[in-house]
């Protein structure tokens, strides 16, 4: 989800699209804090890691 949103960060700003731009930035704290989530040690969505 962080590298969605990092690709999506920049066709927005390359393309000077600011949906694109907001919508990447949204997908990179999500995937941040799930990432963090995660490396604490606590469930995901139920489940103790991705596989």
């Amino acid at each position: 989800m962080i590298v969605l949103g990092v690709i999506l960060l920049v066709i927005g700003f390359v393309a000077g699209i600011s949906v694109l731009w907001t919508i990447g930035i949204i997908l990179v704290v999500i995937g941040v804090v799930l990432w963090v989530l995660g490396a604490a040690g606590h469930a995901v969505g139920g489940r103790r890691h991705y596989w």
